[in-house]
């Protein structure tokens, strides 16, 4: 079956239903009413019976026609299908730390451990906030000099919020004291950041404090704030020893947690570690298989990486599939924007399980790609499957995603359109919100007419890829670090000008 162009600015819902049902030009619209009825001529007569020969070939010549239409309908199902684009929201950004501290110190960043989404989303957006508690949905994109390829960006944002309006919190942290930690300025840097957050909570909050090493041990039960000095003093008792048995230090944290659960609360476990784990269960499956039980209680995770040697593949899979978010810090500075700044503000949650799905129009793009999340895409069923895990976003999070598009030449109307789904934290009523672009609404170049957060995005997007793959998309170190150059005064963001500073580096290491 071939499948009719959609007509300038129809939607893709029409499309989608044709595919999966098999009607349009070459399915049956025969009913089985037409089917008993005897045929007959013009006049009315019965059509005279044909030859036994030629009735006993007729089901075979039906099963060869049934079989070629299943065939047609199969593959115009799959093109319909390779147009559509789901995957799990996610606002990790410890790839791009990484990367940062590897280049600072001279070296190549290990190609696996480079993520594209993670360094766009390190980067400050500019997408309106949603009335409500849910999200607003942007769509945008240029088009590349030269070619009949383009950038579309989706930008998701949830409503923001006030430290001090926010629900009380019970936070569990789970701190890695092994003997990897003892690298200067590792176990150090965690206790430091913790005796700014315990400064920064508020009274309504609870504490508490697990240890592990070789086994794990609870420093302080769930406390409440107004006991700020029992919470120092369980700090300042973390010291290294032994070695890194990380199952048995979640599990801890996660039973703790879940033992002063409260439904009123932001429950959420922190664990602090390099992820070198090498006692115990090592890998994140096995480990998550302890924890799931205490996990499926609305107990979210954020993975804190420490260290020069870090289990990058551990702490960011442990996030991911644990309801949460990785993060690396390796200053003062970065510690301080995620422990003073980022998590004081960021507690609460705004959505569970939240999924984004991007269907594109057939007859207006030949082909698209989205740049990362590869360990967050799923299949265009799981999207209104509520029980697939989906993401954890927090209040005033922003989430972009970028796609290298192939346009057909020529073609008009709409472009894609972008939906997200997700589930309220407290009660899990799924809810949605779509928005679409035309073609025409495309910015006719990425340099010159776009704007310049998405500019930006695309410049920290290829030269993710290009530390990855060595190449991205005929884009080549020095021309992005003229255009992160010229960007960095455009934006007046210092983080565009560490960029640049960090392309630069790039062209040096390599």
């Amino acid at each position: 079956m071939k499948l009719r162009p959609l007509a300038a600015g129809a939607g893709l819902v029409a499309l989608l239903a044709l595919a999966a049902c098999g009607g349009g030009p070459g399915g049956s619209t025969e009913s089985s009413a037409d089917r008993a009825a005897p045929a007959r001529t013009e006049a009315g007569r019965p059509v005279p019976a044909q030859p036994r020969a030629t009735r006993r070939a007729r089901p075979e010549a039906k099963a060869r026609r049934e079989t070629a239409a299943d065939a047609e309908q199969d593959a115009a199902r799959d093109a319909a299908e390779a147009q559509i684009s789901t995957f799990a929201l996610d606002v990790d950004t410890a790839s791009y730390s990484y990367a940062r501290r590897a280049l600072g110190e001279g070296r190549w960043p290990e190609p696996a451990r480079i993520r594209p989404e993670e360094f766009v989303n390190s980067f400050g957006q500019d997408y309106a906030e949603p009335a409500g508690d849910g999200f607003t949905v942007h769509v945008d994109g240029a088009r590349m000099p030269g070619s009949d390829t383009a950038v579309v960006r989706v930008g998701l944002r949830t409503r923001g919020s006030d430290a001090a309006a926010r629900r009380p919190a019970d936070l569990t942290f789970v701190v890695d004291v092994s003997g990897s930690m003892a690298e200067t300025g590792r176990l150090d840097l965690v206790k430091e950041s913790l005796h700014t957050l315990i400064d920064q909570l508020a009274p309504g909050d609870r504490v508490s404090v697990v240890a592990f090493s070789d086994t794990a041990e609870t420093l302080v039960p769930m406390t409440p704030l107004t006991a700020r000095p029992d919470l120092h003093a369980a700090v300042d008792r973390l010291a290294v020893q032994g070695g890194t048995n990380l199952e048995a230090g979640l599990v801890t944290g996660y039973q703790q947690a879940s033992a002063a659960f409260r439904p009123a609360a932001t429950n959420r476990v922190v664990l602090l570690s390099d992820g070198l784990a090498n006692q115990g269960a090592t890998a994140w499956q096995a480990i998550l298989d302890r924890v799931k039980e205490y996990a499926g209680r609305q107990v979210t995770l954020l993975t804190v990486g420490v260290g020069r040697d870090y289990g990058d593949e551990l702490m960011e899979q442990l996030a991911d599939n644990g309801d949460g978010a990785a993060v690396y810090v390796s200053t003062r500075e970065e510690a301080a924007k995620v422990f003073a700044e980022r998590l004081p503000t960021t507690i609460e949650l705004r959505a569970r399980d939240a999924k984004a799905q991007v269907a594109f129009n057939p007859s207006v793009v030949e082909s698209q790609q989205l740049l990362g999340y590869d360990n967050r895409v799923m299949p265009a069923d799981g999207f209104r499957d509520d029980t697939r895990d989906g993401g954890e976003i927090g209040p005033g999070h922003a989430v972009t995603a970028l796609y290298s598009v192939r346009l057909r030449p020529g073609a008009t109307g709409q472009l894609a359109q972008a939906t997200v789904r997700w589930q309220a934290p407290d009660t899990r009523a799924p809810a949605e919100a779509s928005r679409s672009v035309d073609v025409d609404a495309l910015a006719p170049s990425i340099w010159d007419k776009a704007p310049v957060r998405l500019q930006v995005d695309v410049v920290a997007a290829a030269f993710a890829v290009f530390m990855r793959d060595r190449q991205a998309f005929g884009l080549d170190l020095p021309v992005l670090g003229e255009h992160a150059r010229r960007l960095a005064e455009s934006a007046e963001d210092p983080m565009v000008s560490e960029l640049a500073r960090l392309i630069d580096r790039a062209r040096a290491v390599g």
